[in-house]
């Protein structure tokens, strides 16, 4: 193995293990929430800010300081994180009260929005096709998905042992440490400029103006407010449970986070394989039938089909953000990455939030499901156009060209390919 191939394997698995990493504490809110809401007496709208605050500082930090990747690189951006989430996280233990924690809470998603767009920006320094962008991006989110697990059953075990739930940044907190100590001595790869616009916070908001960045970031929403009721409420509903399925109940959500997982492990490879947009749309409708059924068939139905609905999403997301970027050249990257993270925190915040409005209003938590159940429905309407029309093939394609140096993979024969579509214009390429 040469030093460059080395280089390499490292960079790979230190984005792995910063998603990871950030997940252990995003992903913990279900466990979390109904422990603040004893602690704090707080009503179930209110105790949702634990969720809806990072993403939030996520959401503001990736649309405001998304160029920082194509600015000063990707290295500095992901140190630069990295340290403010590793000294915010030990803060944690210094303090008991809501308000405090509220605080830190934004500032470490302040920090995650920044490193996660430079290692998003990095994956596609690191990657040869955008086909080959979009299965790794599927195999970081599948760890992604085992940091997900982790995080709350160590949020159970602290408990079960007597031990506050904010430890859990701490032990966050020390693996980011590690992360910065291999990301400064780690060598990136250099990304070249190919244009003289100024890259500011003007240029993000000019690339917010974009169809392909627009739509993706959409999709991301609808997605992420679908996929955060189950984590984020599903354990308040799975409460009401009363029948043989109790155990599947109490794990709920961990089955629902080992699906997901286990799903974008094998999305890595069935995204090499299969045509990217039959795969998502037909998981798409997986999906709106799983909440449909949770719906419909009230807290029996649920306690079996949102777990299930975790198999059906593992791809969707990893998909529609690797595609999303993939659409603009490398140099462009961050913004991209920057305004699709953005939509994304704005699903994970204002999804639960009125989903908690809603079943607190209504007196019970299966309205917020309904809710997210017509989320689940507008996702499946575009994944289907998305499908049915192809508007990103030709455009895909030639950047596979021009910044891969790769002729034309979304053209091979697939048994889930939709109508060919015309060339877009040149103008199109991320402007």
């Amino acid at each position: 193995m040469t030093e460059t191939t080395q280089n390499m394997l490292v960079i790979r698995w230190l984005t792995i293990m910063m998603f990871m990493m950030f997940a252990m504490t995003t992903d913990s809110v279900g466990v979390i929430i109904p422990q603040i809401i004893k602690e704090f007496h707080l009503s179930l709208a209110a105790a949702s800010a634990f969720h809806y605050a990072p993403m939030s500082a996520i959401g503001i930090a990736a649309v405001l300081l998304g160029f920082l990747a194509d600015r000063i690189g990707r290295k500095r951006t992901i140190l630069l994180g990295l340290t403010v989430f590793a000294l915010n996280s030990y803060l944690f233990a210094l303090g008991n009260n809501f308000a405090f924690f509220l605080c830190l809470l934004a500032i470490s998603g302040m920090a995650i929005g920044i490193f996660k767009t430079g290692a998003l920006a990095l994956v596609g320094d690191i990657s040869s096709s955008t086909t080959e962008h979009t299965s790794t991006m599927n195999m970081i989110e599948g760890f992604f998905g085992v940091g997900a697990i982790i995080g709350p059953l160590i949020v159970t075990s602290l408990i079960a042992a007597g031990v506050s739930w904010k430890w859990l940044y701490a032990i966050a907190g020390s693996i980011c440490v590690l992360l910065i100590v291999t990301a400064l001595v780690v060598r990136y790869p250099r990304t070249m400029k190919t244009t003289q616009e100024p890259i500011d916070l003007r240029r993000t908001l000019h690339m917010a103006r974009n169809p392909y960045a627009v739509a993706f970031g959409a999709g991301a929403f609808l997605y992420v407010a679908a996929e955060s009721a189950v984590y984020v409420f599903g354990p308040v509903y799975f409460a009401g449970y009363r029948g043989s399925l109790a155990l599947l109940a109490s794990y709920g959500v961990t089955v629902f986070f080992i699906l997901r997982a286990a799903g974008r492990f094998m999305g890595a490879w069935l995204m090499s394989r299969l045509e990217w947009s039959g795969v998502i749309a037909l998981f798409g409708l997986a999906i709106l039938l799983c909440f449909a059924g949770s719906v419909l068939l009230g807290v029996k139905g649920a306690v079996v089909l949102l777990p299930l609905s975790g198999l059906f999403m593992s791809v969707i997301y990893p998909t529609l953000n690797s595609k999303g970027i993939s659409c603009f050249q490398k140099s462009e990257h961050g913004a991209v990455a920057g305004v699709i993270l953005f939509f994304t925190c704005a699903g994970a915040a204002l999804g639960p939030l009125s989903m908690g409005l809603l079943a607190d209003r209504l007196g019970d938590p299966k309205y917020g499901f309904m809710l997210a159940a017509g989320f689940a429905a507008l996702l499946c309407v575009g994944l289907a156009y998305n499908w049915l029309r192809q508007p990103t093939r030709r455009l895909l394609a030639n950047l596979d060209a021009r910044e891969y140096g790769v002729s034309h993979p979304e053209t091979k024969t697939s048994n889930l390919r939709g109508p060919r579509r015309a060339a877009l214009p040149h103008d199109q390429f991320g402007r």
